[in-house]
């Protein structure tokens, strides 16, 4: 329920949204620093799973675990520091730990203090993972040479960030040891800044490729597409040369199935080209709050992107356009045919209804025939009757001229005839009205 203050009432909702905007704190990193970092992919309804297994670390640990529906938690469980990231479909769960960074900064990880099962029974699929240390301004300067031993990727990205607080390396690759490298060079960073800077490094390798999910799935559509776009062209040159409505029902039929396979594609394809769109802006967004300068001999951040996801981004960009664009085509198609067989169709209807309309005057006709000889049978036995009755009252002695009597109930007889006929068709015509 609402709460009031100074009698204003207040919205539900209100403590909740002010929560959110401060819901994911930055970690405060001191170098030296050495971090690992895991995306895991849960889909949408793995927070639940996901929030439970940090619970099963705080308890091992005797640490404070995360309230319900908690999307984010941070905390000091001794030989490491956690800091768990619930999103709309993964996680996010980076270690960390204090210390001085080796020659080699990515032997020993953090990643070894945690328990292994528990790392093992992390819900989801691995989707990124990277080590990352951050060293002290006072560490040995690192030759280009050894950089490149170090990362040992063909291309990798290096500038100074952070308008010139720090220099950062990374190769967004898979190294053997199965995680990406991401070394930070401190050069006067403060504690926030620090926690700000790494994050946004490792944010831009997870939406990176959280991003790339899409780019499988356009190709495979980009396929589809062909094969429904051919079908649509080869409907629309047998359109010209159509004469039977059965024909046209046919292709309107074909039309129908091509429509409802770009339907399916488009319904397993829309979210997660959307989903790349939102990824993708946050990863231009992270890198612009890097505010990298180049560093000579390295290609920056924005730059390897450019050159790696971009090309990516806009090939799911143009399947999702040339999806919606063979969706409006294949309506217009379906239209124009549907506009033909309805053509046809009403054509028919016609020819139907005059053919019809001739049967009912040729039926009137015949019952205008029927009528007259029935009246006319009606006379003949009408007449008989009366003669009938005429010669038996001459036989029993009146003086009935047989004849006349026949002669002038001719006619009497006919008229009432024609009299009951009509008047039986009159009946019949109000009731049918």
């Amino acid at each position: 329920m609402p709460t009031r203050r100074y009698g204003i009432e207040e919205h539900p909702q209100r403590e909740a949204l002010t929560v959110e905007v401060h819901a994911r704190p930055y970690a405060t990193l001191q170098a030296p620093e050495r971090a690992s970092h895991l995306a895991m992919l849960t889909g949408g309804g793995g927070a639940n799973d996901d929030r439970a297994h940090v619970v099963k670390l705080c308890k091992r640990f005797n640490v404070a675990a995360p309230a319900e529906e908690m999307n984010h938690f941070m905390a000091d469980f001794g030989p490491f520091r956690l800091k768990w990231e619930r999103h709309t479909e993964f996680s996010t769960y980076t270690f960390f730990r204090s210390e001085a960074v080796p020659r080699d900064p990515f032997e020993s990880p953090v990643l070894d203090a945690v328990p292994k099962d528990w790392v093992e029974a992390i819900p989801g699929k691995l989707m990124v993972a990277i080590h990352a240390a951050m060293e002290s301004k006072d560490a040995p300067e690192r030759s280009t040479d050894e950089l490149a031993r170090l990362f040992g990727a063909e291309s990798f990205a290096g500038a100074n960030v952070a308008d010139g607080s720090a220099k950062a390396f990374m190769d967004f690759w898979i190294n053997g040891d199965g995680f990406g490298h991401l070394l930070i060079r401190d050069a006067g960073l403060a504690p926030r800044r620090a926690g700000r800077l790494l994050q946004r490094l490792l944010e831009i390798e997870t939406y990176r490729t959280m991003s790339l999910l899409a780019f499988p799935m356009a190709k495979e559509a980009s396929g589809k597409l062909d094969r429904i776009g051919q079908g649509l062209s080869s409907i629309m040159d047998a359109m010209a040369g159509l004469e039977e409505t059965d024909e046209e029902k046919a292709l309107l039929a074909q039309l129908t199935d091509l429509a409802a396979e770009l339907e399916r594609t488009a319904a397993s394809t829309n979210y997660r080209f959307g989903a790349a769109r939102a990824y993708y802006a946050l990863v231009e967004k992270r890198i612009e709050e890097l505010r990298e300068s180049r560093l000579e001999g390295y290609q920056q951040f924005g730059e390897f992107m450019d050159r790696r996801l971009a090309p990516a981004m806009r090939t799911c960009e143009a399947v999702a356009h040339r999806m919606e664009e063979l969706s409006q085509r294949l309506a217009r198609a379906s239209q124009m045919l549907r506009t033909r067989v309805d053509i046809q169709l009403e054509a028919q209807n016609r020819d139907l209804l005059h053919s019809m309309d001739r049967r009912a005057k040729l039926q009137l006709r015949l019952q205008e025939t029927v009528e007259g000889l029935s009246i006319a049978a009606v006379t003949y036995y009408g007449v008989g009757l009366v003669s009938y009755l005429a010669k038996g009252l001459k036989v029993g002695g009146l003086p009935i001229p047989v004849e006349a009597v026949q002669a002038l109930a001719v006619p009497l007889v006919a008229i009432g005839a024609w009299l009951v006929v009509r008047r039986i068709r009159r009946i019949v015509t109000r009731e049918v009205d």
